[in-house]
């Protein structure tokens, strides 16, 4: 394909749910880097074709998502917006969709990005309660509103947590930390490798953090509802984490035989993030300068007990494609969901039977080396807000290439229900 240039990229501040950002909705999260996107980019809002913003838990006053926030953002009305979900990779699809539509010629200038805000994720009602207020809301006579409240059962008030309900698959029945135990056993994780490499993600982030390296992808976002205080940084990232402390979890997801913690896993996060999309022609005419391009990427299927191993999968996929080797990659980012799985990864891509059973392949795909992998820390640090973190793994992937005079990047991710997602970049 030809490249797609990202002119630049922002996000907000990761927090976790329930916290700082517990009051802003995912559409004000979007609107909030769109503004900061395009007067970064110095681009006339005008010029933008087209606004694609993935959401996993899409709000229910702002159904399509994308436009809600295009519009908040400021952008003209006549400013065309669509919402893409494919869970965990919402982020990622955005970016892709949008590189589509300018490869085909359909746009020049887009905006692309992901917003969650788990914090707001609701409760729901079951079938009874629901079935009970449509009759009093049908109910014409006093006669008829008595006779639908008696009815009326206490266990009807007890809710479903729509966020545990949507970190489920209702296919495989087991949630995502489930799943991540799967690939524990099967992969002969231990518990200390798991804390150990949770323990480096902290380390990592709280280090670019102190080097304000992360500083210049990350946007300060006033909190509500007291509008008195900037937050500035992720809140996830603990300079004081230890292994010892890690130790003291229990496991969460099997709490006999597991090994899976709330440390070594990725915590429940609020952000945004978003980039602009350009073809090379509108850059050069608008004289706007690439932070880098996308060169190509790749999407794959698994089962979904397994899903996180979607990142050898779908990157299997690219390499073909291109006729790529690992060792083209100068920087990777591999999104940490749970040690488990990033660990599983590694050594699936390391495994030349690995690659016979499950990939197709004569040989392995190629070592992993942690050098080059999550150097600025990951989500088990920064956090997950689902529909965001594909597009802040190819903003933070870019962003250190450009620190670094690097020239390539992996960004790849695991998706809930079995899938994978990866993504070739390059610097400008």
């Amino acid at each position: 394909m030809s490249p797609v240039a990202i002119i630049e990229g922002v996000r907000t501040p990761f927090c976790k749910a329930g916290g700082r950002f517990r009051h802003v909705a995912a559409d004000d999260l979007g609107a909030a880097v769109v503004r900061e996107l395009i007067a970064r980019s110095d681009v006339p809002p005008g010029q933008v074709d087209e606004v694609i913003f993935g959401c996993v838990a899409q709000p229910p006053h702002a159904s399509n998502i994308a436009r809600v926030i295009a519009l908040r953002a400021g952008l003209p009305v006549e400013t065309i917006a669509q919402t893409v979900q494919r869970n965990c990779a919402s982020g990622i699809q955005a970016v892709t969709t949008g590189a589509m539509l300018i490869e085909a010629g359909r746009a020049d200038l887009i905006v692309a990005g992901g917003t969650e805000s788990m914090s707001q994720i609701p409760l729901l009602y079951g079938p009874e309660m629901s079935g009970l207020l449509m009759k009093l809301a049908r109910a014409k006579t006093v006669k008829a509103r008595l006779r639908a409240l008696m009815g009326f059962r206490p266990k009807f008030l007890r809710p479903i947590i729509g966020l545990q309900l949507g970190l489920t698959d209702p296919v495989c029945g087991l949630n995502m930390g489930q799943t991540a135990e799967v690939l524990a056993r099967e992969f002969v994780i231990t518990r200390e490798e798991q804390d150990a490499f949770a323990l480096l993600s902290h380390e990592r982030a709280s280090a670019a953090m102190e080097r304000g390296d992360l500083a210049d992808e990350v946007m300060p976002l006033i909190g509500m509802p007291t509008y008195d205080t900037a937050i500035a940084e992720d809140d996830g990232p603990r300079k004081d984490q230890s292994l010892s402390k890690l130790a003291r979890l229990r496991p969460y997801f099997d709490r006999h035989a597991g090994s899976v913690t709330i440390g070594n896993a990725c915590p429940v996060t609020d952000g945004a993030a978003a980039v602009l999309l350009c073809s090379d022609r509108k850059a050069k005419e608008l004289g706007l300068k690439p932070l880098g391009h996308v060169r190509e990427w790749a999407y794959a299927a698994l089962a979904g007990d397994r899903m996180g191993l979607g990142p050898v999968y779908a990157t299997a996929k690219l390499l073909s494609r291109t006729r790529r080797t690992m060792r083209d990659f100068d920087l990777i980012e591999l999104n940490e969901a749970f040690a488990a799985q990033v660990i599983a990864n590694e050594r699936a891509f390391s495994s030349a039977r690995f690659a016979r059973e499950h990939l197709g392949r004569d040989r392995a795909m190629g070592e992993i080396d942690r050098d080059t992998l999550n150097v600025n820390g990951g989500a088990i640090a920064m956090g997950h807000p689902v529909g965001a973190t594909g597009t802040r793994l190819i903003l933070t992937a870019l962003k250190q290439l450009r620190r670094t005079g690097k020239g390539r990047a992996l960004a790849t991710l695991c998706v809930g229900g079995g899938q994978g997602a990866a993504i070739v970049l390059e610097a400008a």
